[in-house]
């Protein structure tokens, strides 16, 4: 587990060299199985990338690959993004790649596009068998960073519950964070895709960029 452990850190230093030589770097969405829809949204992640470059000063390539679960490739994204409306099914070995993953520097981001929520809960407790999934208060720094919210704006209305950020809290870092009830990431694509209020939209990109800010700098 050793040998592992410093094989995968030594994977992230590396990768982070490559950041500081290029200048650049690119985020991912992560593919699993389980009949989810890890597909969904599309455009929500370009838009993202293009909101924080021109607001953040942020360098981030606008080419976004979609990494399955269980390959080695995670390593080369200092932040993921999942989402889906369905059925999430982690293997054995997928849960030991993700979990290395966090361990290791990485980031994930969770969006609950409503319905995943059942199924995340438990595919996340395989990866942390030993942390519970934390509401985060609204004086986390994820909601102060260059803009601030008092909590998760919401995007879409589904069952009248309120926003809610979890996170998984390993070590005394924020390796996970999970949104659910807010529909963040469809506050990120393309406006006709379902016709949000500009103002709707600009609080998800904000959020948006505050996550990111969070996991590349805090």
């Amino acid at each position: 587990m050793k040998k592992i452990s410093f094989i995968i850190t030594f994977l992230i230093i590396g990768f982070i060299s490559v950041v500081n030589a290029q200048g650049t770097y690119q985020l991912a969405v992560l593919k699993y199985s389980g009949g989810g829809d890890y597909y969904a949204n599309p455009t929500a992640l370009p838009n993202l990338i293009t909101f924080c470059n021109q607001n953040l000063a942020t360098n981030i390539s606008a080419d976004v690959p979609y990494v399955e679960v269980g390959s080695q490739d995670m390593f080369l994204y200092p932040m993921i993004h999942m989402t889906g409306h369905g059925n999430v099914v982690f293997s054995t070995a997928e849960v030991e790649n993700l979990r290395n993953y966090m361990l290791a520097g990485g980031f994930l981001h969770i969006d609950d596009n409503y319905g995943m929520d059942e199924f995340i809960r438990v595919e996340i407790k395989k990866v942390f068998p030993n942390n519970t999934l934390v509401e985060l208060p609204f004086d986390h720094p994820v909601f102060h960073q260059k803009f601030d919210f008092n909590g998760l704006p919401k995007i879409h209305e589904h069952d009248g519950k309120r926003p809610q950020a979890f996170g998984i809290i390993e070590n005394g870092r924020l390796v996970c964070l999970y949104t659910v009830e807010t529909d963040l990431s469809d506050g990120w694509e393309d406006q006709p895709v379902h016709n949000d209020p500009p103002e709707k939209r600009k609080q998800a990109l904000q959020m948006g960029a505050n996550i990111l800010m969070y996991a590349f700098m805090d």
